[in-house]
């Protein structure tokens, strides 16, 4: 029998102690929430419930999952019904995929304005899109995206950046036509050196406006930063930089983009299958090295700073990190996808994505049914629930891995 694979709560487990005596007076609420989430997930400890075949007549008690949106092991239903529920809003247009990085001069600042930060990156990412687009010079349409923010590199180190999925055109102002994208050097819907400098002077504005307003507390390392001086001289030297925009070639038809949002939307800053082992205090684990041409590396950290490093990218308390501008706001979707139809040639969805896709209805029930172990053909229908204290005295071989 294989030996039970490494988990992100093993990891916690383990070195619980050690990581609270040194970094549990600077955990927010938020971060400490999802320690103890991930350390409760799928164990007694939250309860659990007792489920039966309806065919075979077999049990099996499984513990309930924290739900915590750090949790590597809670992402795949939540995902699943939110892919379902995009495969309606697809268009039988183009897709494209941008991302928006923040500077580290500037990244630094979201340690200890991490919500304040992360809304003026939503906020710079929609008006350079949604500007650009508009301009006659380039699109002269109005675009709709969905927008994704990611905190972390694959070293776990702080990366602030947006990945925006774009489809590819816009309605003409007049509402009368929809007007495909240009695309530039055969494969970006906008110039990203546009994109990029007009990212950098909202994002600064809009920093500046908080750090006058008195929205920017800093301590600690960075408390000389509540200087003015130091602070205006932080912004100018961030305007000389260059800021990162990059365009990916175009995803092609909606099935594509189904694919990459099951991917990409909800992720956490380390998988459980990158994690290789946990030995003498040190964590390993994998990750690719985009300078080095993608290539896939090792790197051992000690196991509190790798679970410092993880804790960095816990969401704030309700902080909403998939947004929808444009003519996929929210207020306005329906009826402006309505009109987008319109416009375009007439191409039913449904047949467009593939049935066996991530975001399809079918995979969606996958995910959340599950059928018997014993006999193959039978599905577990919920019996009963279950206290924590209950499960607590359940014999190990009734309980199942997941719920």
């Amino acid at each position: 029998m294989n030996p039970a694979r490494l988990e992100l709560a093993d990891v916690f487990r383990t070195h619980k102690d050690d990581f609270l005596v040194r970094w549990g007076h600077v955990l927010s609420r938020t971060q400490r929430k999802a320690f103890n989430d991930i350390l409760a997930c799928r164990t007694a400890a939250l309860g659990g419930h007792l489920d039966q075949c309806d065919q075979c007549g077999h049990c099996a008690i499984s513990y309930n999952s924290c739900r915590n949106r750090s949790c590597p092991k809670c992402q795949a239903a939540a995902r699943a019904l939110w892919l379902a529920e995009r495969q309606a809003e697809l268009l039988p247009v183009e897709y494209f995929h941008i991302v928006f990085t923040l500077p580290q001069q500037i990244a630094q600042l979201a340690l200890q304005n991490a919500r304040p930060i992360y809304t003026m990156l939503f906020r710079a990412v929609a008006e350079t899109l949604l500007t650009i687009a508009a301009d006659r010079r380039h699109l002269g349409a109005a675009i709709g995206f969905l927008a994704v923010l990611h905190t972390w590199g694959q070293n776990l180190h702080l990366h602030p950046h947006i990945h925006c999925v774009v489809p590819g055109g816009g309605i003409h102002p007049d509402h009368s036509r929809w007007v495909p994208c240009r695309k530039y050097r055969k494969s970006f819907l906008l110039p990203v050196e546009v994109l990029s400098a007009f990212f950098r002077k909202r994002f600064l504005m809009h920093l500046r406006t908080a750090f006058h307003k008195g929205k920017l507390p800093f301590h600690g390392e960075l408390e000389p930063l509540a200087q003015p001086a130091a602070f205006e001289a932080l912004c100018q030297k961030a305007s000389q930089l260059k800021w990162v925009v990059y365009a990916k070639r175009p995803f092609g038809g909606p099935e594509l983009v189904l694919k990459y949002l099951a991917r990409y939307t909800h992720r956490v800053a380390i998988s459980n299958q990158r994690l290789l082992s946990l030995e003498n205090g040190r964590v390993t684990f994998q990750w690719k090295d985009y300078a080095a041409g993608n290539q896939t590396k090792t790197m051992t950290l000690e196991a509190v700073e790798f679970i410092r490093r993880f804790l960095l990218h816990v969401p704030p308390s309700g902080f909403v990190h998939i947004r929808h501008f444009g003519f996929l706001a929210n207020r306005t979707r329906k009826g402006k996808l309505a009109l987008c139809r319109s416009l375009l040639p007439a191409t039913p969805i449904a047949a467009q994505a593939s049935a066996d896709s991530p975001g399809s209805g079918q995979s969606a029930i996958q995910v959340q049914s599950r059928s018997c172990p014993a006999c193959k053909t039978g599905r577990l229908i919920l019996v009963r629930l279950l206290t924590a204290a209950a499960c607590a005295c359940l014999p190990a071989p009734l309980i199942a891995n997941t719920s």
